[in-house]
């Protein structure tokens, strides 16, 4: 029977989906712990997947350690938990060829890449989609690789830079960093300031008057009508039939 785990490197921990993949079987779990752990001690940090070979009867097992995913091994080199959001925009790290050889040599055994220097490449593009540079550059690299401007740390598998090539890395990745600063503080500034530009055109929109009277001239008044629908005229009339006030005095003389 084959169980797979995606472990910790030299962590691994009982849990609720260890319990779940094993409580079943009736094996000695401390004990999978411990030799997984033994296992996978030189990733320590890294994800690492894991088979588990059990004999069901006898509850004998044992470990199969395959590398972890070129994401992983990228992440631990820079010091990541996760990746960039956005690779284009966000840099989180240099790192030089050396290292990309280094991880390339764990992965290469079980790449479809019949070529390191493939396998090279493909480590490169991986590294690009976590936002990591690699001699300071993205996947421009991988121009300068099929170029030949790596083929003597390729062909030797060189997995080491000099402490001088770190530093330099390490400098102009500072200055990367400046600039994104730079730049992300710029974008929140003219974001702020479309924010400020819409609202005051909002108030000023909501304050101004519903009409504008010319310069010396008064708006006019709506003269309001009596709710009982007489003519306006009417209010100064007498009583339906009765004659003015004037004509009863000529009526008298």
């Amino acid at each position: 029977m084959i169980i797979k785990l995606l472990v910790d490197g030299g962590e691994m921990k009982p849990g609720p989906i260890v319990g779940q993949k094993l409580g079943p079987i009736g094996i000695n779990i401390g004990q999978v712990i411990s030799d997984v752990n033994k296992a996978t001690s030189e990733f320590k940090g890294t994800k690492v997947p894991v088979s588990l070979d059990i004999d069901t009867k006898t509850k004998k097992f044992k470990v199969e350690v395959s590398s972890p995913p070129t994401s992983e091994l990228l992440k631990k080199e820079v010091g990541l938990e996760v990746g960039s959001g956005d690779h284009k925009k966000n840099k989180v790290g240099n790192i030089s060829i050396e290292t990309i050889i280094k991880i390339a040599k764990v992965k290469f055994p079980n790449m479809l890449a019949k070529e390191f220097k493939s396998a090279v490449k493909s480590v490169v593009g991986s590294a690009v989609s976590l936002g990591i540079l690699v001699e300071s550059k993205s996947k421009e690299l991988i121009a300068d690789i099929d170029e030949g401007k790596f083929d003597n740390e390729i062909k030797t598998q060189k997995t080491e830079a000099s402490a001088e090539k770190k530093a330099v890395l390490k400098l102009e990745f500072e200055k990367v960093v400046a600039a994104q600063e730079a730049a992300k503080k710029a974008e929140e500034a003219a974001k702020a300031a479309e924010e400020a530009a819409k609202l005051a055109a909002q108030q000023a929109a909501g304050t101004a008057p519903a009409a504008a009277a010319k310069p010396g001239e008064e708006v006019a008044k709506t003269e309001t009508v009596p709710a009982t629908g007489a003519k306006p005229e009417a209010a100064v009339a007498g009583k339906p039939g009765e004659k003015p006030a004037a004509k009863k005095e000529e009526k008298k003389k």
